[in-house]
């Protein structure tokens, strides 16, 4: 929940974020590795003709109109030109580390979103830089030099504004939003900006006259409440500009999972349940080795109509136990229909993860009651 205040003593009016998010990182990488490839639409992921997806394009593929997520094959017919480039994700986190040690040089509270963006709070900083647009140059020129890649930033006083920011001018680009120009920034942008607002939520507030942030503003919150219920006042927040969600270095993972589109429907169960075996090894396998647990495995099924299940199953103790979960996960499958219809997609996730096999105990008095009631 965002409020406009803290009941601590810190002042987040005066905090200085940063969000660096690298241009086109996957397909830079590669132009960068390769020469041939510079200058050139290039896009990262599978073959169109076996369902790829694009997992990145560069800017000559975006001016034909290929984006991150599109299907290959859709990709491939708006720019018959494309070269397509497998990914190599192991270089990419490599350079990825490359990056994030050059952040976490100058602050320790770097919060990452994904291989190539992040959050920085630089309000105190390595290099004393009372000024963060100062600390954002000398970044993106460290990046620039340590890997030969540009990244785009975003100053702010808080991340919501930072991350909208750090996309005004992309690529290789900087936009400083300085407390005192936050309304005349925010104000006419539209309604997609606001965070949490996909595209059915952004056709509901338009079809209700709220094409800009002026607009939500303009609102009472009941009038909100009735369009997009609990997130009203979230968004009536952020369209105020305010967000006073901290940096988190240290951000708890949620869930973890493993996922597969086929470029062929699987028809044969022993080949289905094959499938989520490996997978729920593996997920289990990364509870293991980072020594957590979780109460929740779940399965996700897409069917080659595209239709979508998924199923649960959760205990009150935690499990990291390989076979556990591998069981919990092949129970999960024989209630979807698999194997009566073809799959294109099969998924398997943990989730509700903790430290401790064990939730926390409740203790109680001799009365039966809890302590201080």
């Amino acid at each position: 929940m965002i409020t406009k205040g803290a009941k601590n003593s810190k002042d987040f009016s005066v905090r200085r974020i940063l969000h660096v998010d690298m241009d086109a990182f996957y397909a830079s990488v590669e132009q960068r590795d390769n020469p041939a490839l510079r200058r050139r639409p290039v896009a990262v992921g599978g073959e169109p003709n076996t369902r790829g997806v694009v997992a990145a394009a560069s800017y000559e593929a975006r001016e034909f109109g290929v984006r991150s997520a599109m299907p290959m094959s859709r990709a491939v017919r708006l720019c018959p030109a494309l070269v397509i480039v497998r990914p190599d994700f192991q270089k990419y986190r490599a350079v990825s580390q490359q990056v994030f040690a050059l952040y976490r040089a100058v602050t320790p509270l770097v919060e990452p979103l994904s291989l190539d963006e992040a959050y920085l709070d630089v309000t105190e900083n390595a290099w004393q830089e009372p000024l963060a647009v100062n600390v954002a140059k000398r970044l993106k020129a460290q990046i620039r030099e340590t890997t030969g890649l540009t990244a785009s930033a975003g100053v702010a006083p808080n991340k919501f504004l930072a991350k909208i920011a750090s996309g005004w001018r992309k690529p290789d680009g900087l936009t400083v939003v300085a407390p005192e120009r936050v309304d005349a920034f925010i104000r006419n942008l539209p309604v997609d900006a606001l965070w949490g607002v996909g595209p059915k939520t952004a056709a509901r507030l338009r079809a209700h006259g709220l094409e800009t942030l002026a607009d939500v503003r303009a609102r009472p919150l009941t009038d909100l409440q009735t369009i997009v219920g609990s997130l009203a006042e979230w968004l009536l927040a952020l369209a105020h500009g305010h967000d006073d969600r901290p940096v988190e270095p240290n951000r708890p993972s949620k869930s973890n999972g493993s996922e597969c589109t086929y470029s062929t429907d699987l028809v044969a169960m022993a080949d289905i349940r094959r499938e989520i075996d490996e997978m729920a090894r593996e997920v289990a396998s990364w509870l293991g080795r980072r020594q957590i647990y979780a109460r929740t495995v779940t399965i996700k099924v897409r069917y080659s109509d595209f239709t979508t299940v998924t199923r649960s199953h959760s205990t009150r103790a935690g499990t990291q136990d390989i076979e556990d979960v591998v069981s919990r996960a092949l129970a999960l499958l024989d209630k979807t229909q698999a194997g009566q219809r073809p799959v294109r997609l099969l998924g398997v996730s943990v989730h509700n993860l903790s430290d401790a096999p064990e939730p926390p105990t409740r203790h109680v008095n001799d009365e039966g009651r809890l302590p201080f009631e």
